[in-house]
Parts: structure tokens; C-alpha cells; sequence
């Protein structure tokens, strides 16, 4: 029987970091000032071999994960990362799929999608060049990301998702070009709310464009309607247009979380295991792995781990944000 967390929670969805490192420094995830030069990355001997990640994945999927997203880092800065793709797309009817900020998907497209890739995600945070560049802050043009989305989808990689994050006062400008610009693709673009993605913006509402901001602003330009989630867990409130052009989803961190829903696990490049995408404290898999036990230790270590997880991040987090937001209005009113 598959494992339920205390909330109910099943685990279906397992996020795999193969990678720690990144040839992009954008600023709400690896911020130049603590990912700089002198920044020590994974030693490759403390990183998980493709092996020991096949060998992990085929237990998470008897324990119900059917959806399994590659993610960095960088997830293309990982050498021959499609013989990893191969060896995932040989345990089943898994959604399979990756998520990239798209500067080497031009190159990878074809090779990923013949060794068994279903689908990309691609970050893109603005068609403006300048704003572009200012977020990645390494100078990379949005010609070249245009031209891997370009690649996947002749490749077959879709439906595609466009991930753009949103921060006031940098890019919401780009809100209604971004929606304009995917419309009718038959690519969906999400816009998911700033949010601190290892604690670097304590999560200021300052910086935040609320979910329903977001919605009001293309629906003025780009008539919307709400619609239904595909599945339980799904994070993106979807919205289409009711012209028939397409949808958009909104992913609402912040200001609506959903971790009521939550059915993700995340496990990191040196193999520790979270049961919370935001969580700073892990579990040691990699050890596990590398002592000699069975699947079947393995598979206990795992359901075990689930079904006492209560994590609910987000909800904490937002709600204390919220509460502070308040006490400093309060100051400001006198």
C-alpha cells in the first residue's frame, strides 16, 4: 500500500537534483553575492552516481511516484545527463520530465527526447533583454533561451511549460508581453509568485506580485476564466483564455499556499532526501545506499520517513509574513 503522509498526503512526485551547480546567477536563487567565485561546490565523489539515482527512483516508484522532474542547479550542466534519461525512461509509464533555464536545450533537445524524455519546463523571466539579463546576472540573451524552446519543441518535449518569476518593481512589465507572446503556442506559461528559494529574500511581501494581481493584469488585455486543476497536488491555478487561446497557470507561494496538496518529495544532488521542497534539513539516503542495504531497507527508510512528514512550509511561512505585513502596517497607521 502506498505510504500517506499524517496529513493524508500520498507520495507521487519525486524532484531530483543532479546537480548543485548553475551557469546562470539569478538573483532569487543563486545570488551572486553567496554563489560567487570562491563558492564551494559538491565534490563529484559526494553527488549521486546515475546509478544510484535509477536505483533510488525504481523504489520511490514502487511506493507510488509516478511523476519524476529532473532539476539542478542546472540540470544540462550535468554530463550526459540523456544516459540518466535512459536508464529513468526503462522503469515504467513515468512522466518524466525536466526542468531548465534553457541555455544549452538547444544542443540537448534532440539527444533528451530520443533517450526518453517526455517534457521540458523552461524558465524564462522576461522577453525584455535587459530585464532578462539583470535576473540571471551572467548576461545571457533571451534570443538564445527562445531558440531552445524552439528545439524542444520540434524535439516532441510537450506540452511545454514557460516558468516565469515575478518580482516587483524588476519585471512585472513583462507580465502581458510574456502572456501575449505564448498565447496560442500551445505552450502554458506559469507565473509564480518571488519567493525565497533557499532563504535569500525572507519573503518581503515588497517584492511580491500577488497571484490575483497577476491574473487581473493579462485578463484586462486577455480575457480569462478560471478552470479546474488537472490532478491533486497540482500547483498552478489554471486560467484560459476564453478566446480559445491557450491557458496560463499561476503559482501563488506566498499569498495562497498549497500545501495542504502537497505530494512532492525532493531528493539533492549529495542524496539527502526533503520532504519539503523549502526544507534546510535532510535525510541521509546517499549513506544508505552506498552501506550495502537492500530495496527493501530502502523502501522502509523512505515509507517511513512519509508517513511521519507534516510539513506545511508554506502555510507557516505565509501566515507569518502576513501577521508581520500587519504589525507594521500598524506601526505606519500610528
Amino acid at each position: 500500500m502506498d505510504p500517506l503522509d499524517t496529513l493524508g498526503r500520498p507520495l507521487h512526485d519525486l524532484r531530483i537534483s543532479v546537480t548543485d551547480r548553475c551557469n546562470f546567477r539569478c538573483v532569487y536563487c543563486m545570488p551572486k553575492e553567496v554563489f560567487g567565485k570562491d563558492y564551494q561546490f559538491l565534490p563529484r565523489a559526494e553527488i549521486l552516481t546515475f546509478e544510484e539515482i535509477e536505483r533510488v527512483v525504481r523504489v520511490f516508484v514502487s511506493l507510488g511516484v509516478r511523476k519524476v522532474r529532473l532539476t539542478g542547479g542546472e540540470p544540462l550542466v550535468r554530463r550526459d545527463l540523456e544516459r540518466l534519461v535512459e536508464k529513468l525512461a526503462r522503469l515504467g509509464d513515468l512522466d518524466l520530465t525536466l526542468t531548465t533555464n534553457g541555455s544549452l536545450l538547444a544542443q540537448k533537445a534532440t539527444v533528451l527526447a530520443a533517450a526518453g524524455l517526455k517534457r521540458v519546463t523552461v524558465s524564462l523571466d522576461s522577453l525584455d533583454d535587459a530585464t532578462f539579463k539583470s535576473m540571471n546576472d551572467v548576461d545571457f540573451p533571451v534570443a538564445k533561451v527562445l531558440a531552445g524552446i524552439e528545439a524542444a519543441q520540434a524535439a516532441g518535449l510537450g506540452p511545454i511549460k514557460i516558468n516565469m518569476v515575478t518580482k516587483r518593481g524588476v519585471n512585472e512589465h513583462s507580465i502581458v508581453p510574456m502572456a501575449r507572446y505564448f498565447k496560442g503556442t500551445g505552450m502554458t506559461l506559469r507565473f509564480i509568485e518571488f519567493m525565497d528559494v533557499g532563504s535569500t529574500n525572507g519573503w518581503r511581501l515588497d517584492d511580491v506580485v500577488p497571484a490575483r494581481d497577476i491574473v487581473a493584469m493579462i485578463d484586462r488585455e486577455l480575457p480569462l476564466e478560471p478552470i479546474d486543476r488537472a490532478y491533486r497536488g497540482e500547483v498552478a491555478a489554471r486560467y484560459r483564455y476564453k478566446d480559445g487561446g491557450g491557458e496560463i497557470g499561476v503559482i501563488s507561494s506566498v499569498t495562497q499556499p498549497f500545501c495542504a496538496d502537497c505530494t512532492r518529495a525532493r531528493l539533492s544532488a549529495d542524496g539527502s532526501l526533503y520532504t519539503c521542497l523549502f526544507a534546510t534539513k535532510g535525510h541521509d539516503l546517499r549513506g544508505l545506499v552506498r552501506s550495502g542495504a537492500s530495496d527493501e531497507e530502502i523502501t522502509g527508510f523512505i515509507s517511513d520517513i512519509w508517513r511521519v512528514r507534516t510539513d506545511r512550509y508554506s502555510d507557516l511561512r505565509s501566515s507569518e509574513t502576513a501577521g508581520l505585513h500587519k504589525i507594521e502596517m500598524s506601526f505606519i497607521g500610528g
